[in-house]
Order: C-alpha cells, then structure tokens, then sequence
C-alpha cells in the first residue's frame, strides 16, 4: 500500500472507479511526467451534485462538492498510473470552477474543499498553483467542476 493509500484511508476515503468520459473526449493525457486530467464533475455515490452555489448551496456545501471533485481527480490519477499511486510525485495546478451567480465571490474558499483534501491525502505533495473562477452554469447542472495536473513518476 503506497503512503498515498495509507492517507485515504486514514481519511475513511475509498477512491471509486474513474468517472468515463461524458462527451468526445479523454479523461487525461500524459505527456512526459505530467498528467494532464480533465474536468471533473461534483459527484458522489448519491449521483450528481447540483446546483449554484450561495444561493442553492452554501460555501460549505459548495466545498463539499469541491472534494468530491478532488476524489474523482485522484481516481484518474490512479488510472494513469497504471493502479499505482507511489508513483505519484505532486499537484502542479487546480483550475475550478463554481457554478455561482454574479454577486458571488467566495470562489477560493469552496475550491478549498478540494485543495485542503489534496494536501491532507498527498501531505506537501499536495500543495499546487491554483485558480477559482465563477461560472454562470456548469455541465448536467452540477455545482463545482475542477481539472488538474499531476507530476508522476
């Protein structure tokens, strides 16, 4: 068991199958060392986690999805990895999206839900660069939508 899988599950985390695709497209690519992962949707064992965050949801909701989004990144990860996520070196870059109105600006402390879960399952590792933009809708009506990059091993 890599110290990754160790930290999941002291966290009471069990990474589920990697999300397919919804569309024409790849749900990552590795070019060199890095992994390149697309979006991911805010879901959990319920099904989709919808809705516009500060009037819908509130941040900590909004957060809570965010995590769910996280999972789902790690997921991939495993899947590029070939199933072994010892080989995973860091988190380069979060870029998340939060389905919000116009007068909602607390974007980073729901994309928070996603980077605090990130440095608690990969420690320092976790730490990546990071953007949090509002968007006025998010596919199939979810609440938080986040891609990644991962360097590997």
């Amino acid at each position: 068991m890599s110290a990754i899988e160790s930290r999941l599950a002291e966290l009471g985390v069990t990474l589920p199958d990697a999300p397919a695709p919804a569309a024409n497209y790849v749900p990552f690519v590795v070019i060199g060392n890095l992994v390149h992962i697309s979006g991911q949707i805010s879901q959990n064992s319920a099904g989709l986690i919808k809705g516009k965050v500060g009037s819908d949801l509130d941040v900590a909701a909004g957060a809570e999805a965010a995590k769910t989004c996280a999972i789902s990144l790690l997921a991939q990860l495993r899947k590029a990895c070939g199933g072994d996520l010892s080989r995973v070196v860091r988190a380069v870059k979060l870029v998340g999206f939060v389905n919000s109105g116009p007068d909602f600006t607390d974007q980073p402390k729901v994309i928070n839900g996603a980077s605090d879960f990130l440095v608690a399952a990969l420690g320092d590792a976790g730490r990546h660069a990071r953007s949090a933009v509002s968007a006025a809708s998010l596919p199939l009506g979810v609440a938080v939508e986040i891609e990644g990059l991962f360097e590997i091993r």
